[in-house]
């Protein structure tokens, strides 16, 4: 390639790393960077003036952009999306619908009445805890009390009185979650960019929105709710063997507002606006309504000199939480017909098009049905404390959360089963296909290569499993959703155990077993996610497998669940827009270079920039999961209109690196290898360029073991990818107008 022209501005090379979440030195490859805009959790740098060797590849200046401080950051953060998971997954399925309008509407009502009942549910879970097993089992037991001063001194109390102080251990439950919820993710007016027209593209959308307005509404019904759920159980209870009628228009009242928050969620049109004062001020009038009620409620529940019901666990408990597991089977149901009623469902070679809406929000239901069961069963296993049996009986959840934690062991135990029949059966296709690229990329490999050849052939295997994690996922939907189904036979008063031989012959010891198996799994899972997220933030090599999850979860905005973990995508897009904006209206011109999920924030910028700014930029993406993972997820969003308006704003001054290696990023358009023709026309096929991973099997003279094969890793330092700055640069010197 011949020398560029002199021209009178520069060329920048703007740097958005990827799930790595590498330091800005790493990301430019220069030891000595200075920070020229944003803050510590994302920010703009630039190798330091001076040094040698401080651009890039073809003269141009480089700058990076580090955001992985956004999604995560520090421990407390961190712990955070771990366990607020299925409040994140929860909201990640209403952006999951297909690309049919029709069912927009039905799957965004069906998914926020969704994340209501896992906002009741863990409401439920704490009420389980502090109100069934110690203030109404345990306290009413002299063996539990024993040796237990720090709740004896309650345990000659009054049952309403014992009721009403152990009520504020969920209230300050909700609390915590609502100050969680309540935290800004952003200064959204600081990174505001400027103010343009969107594309006809809803991803155009991403980060334009100020979602401050609707998460607080969100967040307003959602407490509301969460304190009518505390409410009722307390009032049921309070009710099973009389009730005054205090109690009874207190729980009228309570009703009033759990129906006050189904419609409001449901009326997504009017909380959706951008500036409607009137429902600002009716979701806050019935947030402070429900916390005034609730307060009310522990005065009457704590005076109430009545009689209240003996023995058993906390009355209409059981039967709430079987009620709820019900409730959700029944919108998972019907989220799932609204999806299949779609022209996106199963079609198109991929089990998620159109149907990750409810696939996921089963895995979200599943994961809080089994959060919330393990905490109840640990604490009455804790209570327990060797006892006899009858004590046990006395102190044992209730059966909803044993059929949860039977179903989960199932649902778990089966979906890995089939996984393993799946890895077999697919093993010998994948390595074929395998052999076979490898045979074409290096035909001419000594005989002595075959060690290093049998690796590159298993890595591009391995990450053509990918494809199959897809339909593994269904698989487990599917059986997290029948076992959320069996959980509401609690209902039934039908034991686990019991049912199961009775009606299949299996001995109820057995499932008695089995259920203690699936407490220590799901013990084992948050045991697991709480190491993985701490270390997905703090092990490069560890957060390019876990850290995919939450900066995918992480990249849309909080429209189901208030709780969910602030998006990312609301700062990074409008500050990026605004830094490109700046660089191009000084006289630069900008080549935009993402990788992994670095691309996903480059293409909604993209979509955002000005009339006129597109025309000096030109965008280099390589471990892209555009094609890969957004458009089978997120088909509304992501498709190939969407892709080609990126490249006609960049004026097809775009590139896509790839690799086979790779189990994330794939190519966008066209799958063809250097030399062969696109698999698409125009302007669109020539965007993918495959680079053949490793570039050797055989050690270079200068070296003593031979190049490593990289897969998801960036490739800044890689001399393709230097041909390929340089050639966009050359482009956009070439073919960018001159500054104004």
């Amino acid at each position: 390639m011949s020398d560029p022209p002199e021209t009178p501005y520069d060329v920048v090379e703007l740097r958005v790393h990827g799930v790595s979440g590498a330091d800005a030195s790493a990301v430019l490859g220069r030891p000595f960077v200075q920070q020229v805009a944003g803050d510590r959790n994302g920010g703009f740098h630039r190798p330091r003036p001076g040094y040698p060797d401080s651009r890039g590849a073809g003269g141009v200046t480089l700058e990076a952009y580090r955001w992985s401080d956004l999604p995560s950051g520090t421990a407390v953060r961190t712990l955070s999306l771990v366990f607020l998971l299925p409040f994140m997954l929860c909201n990640v399925a209403i952006w999951m619908r297909p690309r049919s309008r029709g069912s927009g509407a039905g799957v965004k009502a069906l998914c926020r009445m969704l994340a209501l009942t896992l906002t009741a549910l863990y409401v439920l879970s704490i009420v389980g805890v502090a109100l069934d097993l110690v203030a109404w089992r345990c306290m009413s037991s002299p063996r539990c009390l024993a040796g237990r001063d720090w709740l004896s001194w309650l345990g000659g109390r009054p049952t309403g009185l014992r009721l009403a102080v152990l009520a504020l251990v969920p209230a300050a439950a909700i609390g915590l979650v609502w100050r969680l919820g309540a935290r800004p993710g952003r200064n959204f007016d600081a990174f505001r960019g400027p103010t343009v027209v969107s594309g006809a593209h809803q991803l155009s959308a991403v980060g334009q929105w100020d979602a401050a307005p609707l998460v607080g509404r969100l967040r307003s019904i959602h407490v509301a709710a969460a304190f009518a759920a505390l409410d009722l159980s307390l009032l049921v209870a309070r009710s099973a063997r009389d009730a005054s009628v205090v109690v009874l228009a207190l729980t009228a009242a309570t009703g009033v507002v759990l129906l006050a928050c189904l419609a409001l969620v449901c009326a997504h049109p009017v909380i959706d606006r951008t500036f409607p004062a009137g429902v600002d001020r009716a979701t806050g009038a019935l947030r402070t309504a429900a916390c005034a009620l609730t307060a009310l409620v522990l005065v009457v529940v704590a005076a109430d000199p009545g009689p209240w019901p003996s023995g058993g666990g906390l009355p209409g408990y059981g039967l709430m939480v079987a009620g709820l597991f019900a409730v959700q089977t029944v919108l998972l149901a019907a989220l799932g017909l609204v999806a299949l009623r779609g022209p996106d469902g199963p079609r198109g070679g991929t089990p998620l098009r159109g149907l990750g809406g409810p696939v996921i929000a089963a895995v979200a239901t599943g994961l809080a049905v089994a959060f919330s069961a393990e905490l109840v069963y640990r604490v009455a296993d804790l209570l327990d404390r060797d006892a006899p049996t009858a004590q046990r009986l006395a102190t044992s959840p209730p059966l909803a959360y044993k059929w949860a934690i039977f179903g989960f062991m199932l649902a778990v135990l089966a979906t890995l089963a089939v996984a393993a029949v799946a890895t077999v059966l697919t093993r010998p296709g994948r390595l074929r296909a395998a052999a076979s690229t490898v045979a074409r990329d290096f035909p001419d490999a000594p005989a002595e290569a075959d060690g290093r050849l049998r690796q590159v052939e298993k890595a591009i295997a391995r990450a053509r499993f990918t494809e199959w994690l897809e339909p593994l996922t269904v698989v487990y939907a599917c059986l997290a959703a029948l076992g959320l189904a069996a959980s509401s036979l609690g209902m039934l008063r039908l034991n686990p155990g019991d049912a199961a031989e009775r009606y299949a012959g299996v001995p109820a010891a057995l499932v008695d077993f089995g259920i203690g198996v699936g407490s220590y799994l799901i013990a084992a899972v948050v045991l697991a996610l709480v190491v993985g997220g701490i270390f997905a933030y703090r092990t490069a090599e560890f957060r390019r497998y876990v850290g995919v999850l939450w900066d995918l979860g992480t990249f849309w905005p909080r429209a189901a669940h208030p709780f969910a973990p602030p998006c990312y995508a609301e700062r990074a897009v409008p500050e990026l827009t605004r830094r490109i904006c700046y660089l191009t209206g000084r006289g630069d011109t900008v080549l935009l270079a993402g990788h992994s999920h670095g691309s996903v924030l480059l293409a909604a910028t993209v979509l955002q920039l000005p009339p006129g700014v597109g025309e000096r930029v030109a965008l280099l993406t390589y471990g892209s999961p555009l094609r890969r993972l957004y458009t089978r997820l997120f088909p509304a969003y992501v498709d190939a209109d969407v892709l080609r308006e990126v490249g006609e704003r960049v004026g097809w001054r775009w590139l896509n690196l790839w690799r086979d290696t790779d189990s994330i990023g794939s190519w966008i358009f066209s799958p063809h290898r250097p030399g062969e023709p696109p698999a698409v026309a125009g302007p669109a096929g020539a965007v993918d360029r495959r680079l053949r991973d490793p570039w050797d099997v055989v050690a270079p003279p200068s070296d003593s073991v031979p190049p490593p094969i990289l897969g998801h890793w960036p490739g800044e330092s890689d001399v393709r990818f230097a041909a390929a700055v340089e050639e966009l640069a050359d482009r956009l010197r070439r073919q960018a107008p001159p500054p104004a």
